[in-house]
């Protein structure tokens, strides 16, 4: 186990990163005010899977391959692209995510949402290399295993991620109340939520590798 010292510089740096406003945080946000703070609490759900994932791939080494062969890094890139945007045009094409239940029929199940924010997060591969490059600072090999270790500053993120991004979660949904009340604006949810999705794919595409 990492000792005390390095957990609370391990906390204040992973407060700064997640309190930054970025891909995480904008894709929670955009749930939160389309279908609610349970949406929005899903999707965090899914995005923190993912860290555990990142974290497990970069003890076992496997997310070295996206920092040393290219061919790989694009495989992840790209596959990432395609998916944000097949989100993007499903948005468009659903029914407005706010109004009555007669009107939302194809409301998402909490299962795809969370589907969707671990998607979106292992098919990122700047979050893999991220891992990679920050949690073996805080990595004493003489304080037990690696796994454990890197599991353990997965859950110390998580954590502070569950705090910042809640509250994005509790703002987005009390936006949503607001919304919900002009019937003219029902449908711009799924306009926002589309967008996110295509802002998100285009900023994995341009975006310079690492």
């Amino acid at each position: 186990m990492p000792d005390l010292s390095t957990l609370v510089l391990f906390a204040l740096a992973s407060f700064v990163l997640t309190a930054t406003p970025g891909p995480d945080m904008l894709l929670i946000a955009s749930r939160s005010i389309t279908q609610g703070r349970s949406a929005g609490f899903q999707t965090y759900l899914g995005i923190a899977l993912g860290t555990y994932c990142h974290a497990l791939a970069a003890a076992f080494g496997l997310s070295q391959l996206l920092a040393t062969i290219p061919a790989a890094y694009e495989v992840v890139r790209w596959a990432g692209c395609f998916y944000l945007l097949y989100l993007a045009l499903k948005s468009l094409r659903a029914a407005p995510l706010i109004g009555t239940r007669e009107t939302c029929p194809t409301r998402l199940s909490g299962r795809r949402i969370v589907f969707d924010g671990l998607a979106t997060n292992l098919l990122n591969p700047k979050m893999a290399l991220f891992v990679v490059a920050l949690f073996p600072q805080f990595i004493s090999p003489g304080s037990g295993g690696i796994t454990l270790q890197m599991l353990v500053l997965a859950s110390v993120l998580n954590g502070i991620g569950l705090l910042v991004n809640g509250a994005v979660v509790l703002l987005g949904g009390h936006f949503r109340v607001h919304l919900g009340r002009v019937s003219r604006l029902r449908k711009l949810p799924n306009y926002l939520l589309a967008g996110v999705f295509a802002l998100l794919a285009i900023r994995i595409a341009t975006g310079d590798r690492p």
